[in-house]
């Protein structure tokens, strides 16, 4: 085997097995915290259902978990194809390694032979002492020292390549208990996902034989929604309105851009929560001919749960909703965030406030297990979809 070909492998498989070694290292933060939002959504299940009925809250939740189950089992997926890759190219290496490792061998062993047949045929001494003058007498000398040299490099070489050897079939032997690992692993999160949509299903069902319940309430939630929606776009008018003409501060400027700077990861309105309704137009999760359309997304918590500014900024407009709690506007730049159904509220219209400084407490329903929903908006000229600005869980 080419050496050039030996060195190109050993330089193709650090760069590869560091840059693998980073994406794994992601997928198991993600797997982490994916079993993190798993138990917590199980601890919200288990309390909602110890006092009532499940509705259709709870099946958003339930839903929540299926769809985190399926990303841990693509992570798996995603894991285990790194490590065949790796697999693959550590096989290619060691086979690689050993046919060069035969030809130092063959090279070592014709070389002894060669030097052997030179020693009986014509001693080292004597062929140092036929030299015709000291100069040839000693280039000899470096040429039989250089012959030296080589052979003993030669076997180191061939000791080092024996040890590269080794260390690579452990790396192969090790890969391959993992990936039996995350099969093992993947099979465990697919039984668990089977049986968690087996209970969606059957949830669905028991759903769909209280139709009449169930339109009754969506119409009220419709009716509460457009209430709140309209309470919202009269204060977000009145605020303009107060403010025509009056250009944003070079701070205010400052503020919006940051803001925009940070799409993507700013801080969620509550420290724990689970997204259960999302944001736009989607299809009702029990009666599939039916749509809903959100100006923002629910996040579920349980128990207390404060309320805290997603940026910097300046509490814009503060007002109570019919049958909503409390909600509190808060403008940064050009940008309002918007947090609905709150109580006990901790500050006042005109305040400037800090990323994650404490505004107020969610409501908890008391009939429902003390299940808390915060509605939470954002406003530019046009609701955006809150969950493509807050960081990824």
């Amino acid at each position: 085997m080419n050496k050039k070909f030996y060195i190109i492998f050993i330089f193709l498989f650090f760069c590869f097995g560091s840059s693998k070694a980073q994406t794994r290292s992601e997928l198991e933060l993600q797997r982490e915290k994916a079993f993190e939002e798993i138990a917590y959504v199980d601890n919200i299940l288990k309390l909602t259902s110890q006092e009532k009925e499940q509705g259709i809250n709870e099946l958003r939740a339930l839903g929540r978990k299926v769809n985190v189950r399926e990303s841990v089992i693509s992570g798996l997926n995603e894991e285990i194809d790194l490590l065949n890759s790796r697999i693959e190219i550590n096989s290619l290496g060691i086979e690689m390694m050993e046919m060069d490792l035969e030809d130092l061998k063959e090279d070592y062993r014709k070389a002894i032979i060669s030097s052997y047949k030179v020693m009986k045929t014509n001693p080292y001494i004597v062929y140092i002492l036929s030299a015709e003058d000291f100069n040839q007498g000693y280039k000899r000398v470096k040429y039989l020292q250089q012959i030296t040299k080589f052979r003993r490099k030669e076997s180191e070489l061939i000791v080092d390549l024996k040890n590269e050897i080794e260390k690579v079939r452990d790396m192969l032997q090790s890969d391959l208990m993992e990936v039996s690992q995350l099969r093992s692993s993947e099979q465990l999160q697919a039984n668990l996902l089977k049986q968690e949509q087996s209970n969606q299903q059957k949830l669905i069902n028991n759903l769909s034989n209280k139709e009449t319940q169930l339109r009754k309430e969506l119409q009220d939630k419709q009716a509460l929604a457009k209430q709140i929606e309209l309470a919202i776009e009269k204060m977000i008018a009145e605020e303009r309105e107060r403010n025509r003409g009056d250009a944003l501060t070079p701070e205010q400027m400052l503020i919006g851009e940051d803001f925009a700077d940070n799409k993507g990861r700013l801080p969620w309105p509550v420290e724990r929560g689970v997204i259960t309704n999302k944001f736009g137009k989607h299809q009702h999760p029990v009666f599939k001919y039916l749509t809903e359309d959100n100006i923002g997304i629910e996040i579920t918590s349980n128990g207390k749960t404060v309320v805290r500014s997603v940026f910097a900024g300046e509490v814009s407009a503060i007002t109570t909703i019919a049958g909503s709690n409390m909600t509190v506007i808060i403008r940064h730049g050009k940008y309002l965030t918007v947090y609905n159904n709150l109580v006990n509220v901790s500050v006042k219209k005109g305040d400037k406030l800090e990323t994650k400084q404490i505004i107020g407490e969610v409501f908890s329903d008391p009939t429902n297990n003390n299940v808390s929903i915060l509605k939470f908006m954002i406003f530019d000229t046009q609701y955006l979809d809150p969950e493509q600005w807050i960081a990824k869980n």
